[in-house]
């Protein structure tokens, strides 16, 4: 499903800000789901717990605290570093390079962002095996944000800050409404990226977002045909 981009919404964009997991590769590469595993396994450790019991506390601190780690930090003061390190000690090679998407991304008027939950590190990696890591000007990731995640209005605003991003100017490629919903409200364009066909190969029910769909300007389930079509009718 793909809202068509309407051209008087992006003819004035300056920067194109995207979110990294399950928004610049596809759901269903399911490179997210390594992470996933790799912090249940580091909850286990930690708390001695088995693996049900772990990731139940897992998901608990991600509903809480925006994410796991915030999680982990409050209640037992873990070291991030150690942390990011080893959720993030994955096979990057389940991503396909995608090379149509960094032909839109780089045709794209003006500055792009990856603004990220995960570490930049992670990201660098990320884009590097889509083949898109050079397109991008900067990343903005966990630390810089000071460890605060999405969806906590002051890490936009200390992205916004950094980057001197203004609302009117801004767009934002998101796979979580919820995370949509303070750029929303600082006049920024919003673009939902969900899995294709709405069938994601791993979905949990705490990870959907309803009552988000004032905070959606626009939905894709194909970013590289969605941004193809905004420079089309930006060039």
């Amino acid at each position: 499903m793909t809202t068509l981009p309407d051209p008087a919404r992006f003819a004035h964009v300056t920067d194109w800000v995207f979110d990294l997991d399950n928004t610049l590769y596809p759901h269903h590469s399911n490179l997210f789901s390594q992470i996933d595993v790799k912090m249940t396994a580091y909850v286990g450790e930690l708390l001695t717990l088995p693996r049900d019991d772990a990731r139940k506390l897992q998901k608990e601190l991600y509903r809480e605290y925006g994410t796991t780690l915030n999680g982990l930090m409050a209640r037992h003061g873990i070291d991030p570093d150690d942390f990011l390190e080893k959720v993030h000690d994955i096979d990057y090679s389940w991503l396909v390079p995608d090379p149509v998407l960094g032909t839109a991304i780089r045709q794209l008027p003006g500055r792009k962002f990856i603004f990220t939950n995960g570490d930049r590190r992670h990201a660098e990696r990320t884009a590097r095996q889509l083949g898109i890591l050079d397109h991008f000007d900067d990343i903005f990731d966990i630390v810089a944000a000071g460890l605060n995640p999405k969806p906590a209005r002051q890490t936009y605003e200390k992205f916004a800050e950094l980057h001197a991003v203004t609302g009117h100017n801004a767009v934002m490629f998101e796979d979580l409404a919820r995370n949509l919903s303070v750029p929303k409200s600082l006049g920024i364009t919003t673009v939902l990226v969900v899995p294709r066909n709405f069938e994601p190969t791993f979905s949990e029910i705490w990870e959907r977002d309803p009552g988000h769909e004032d905070d959606v300007d626009f939905v894709t389930d194909d970013l590289a045909e969605f941004l193809t079509a905004i420079v089309d009718i930006t060039a």
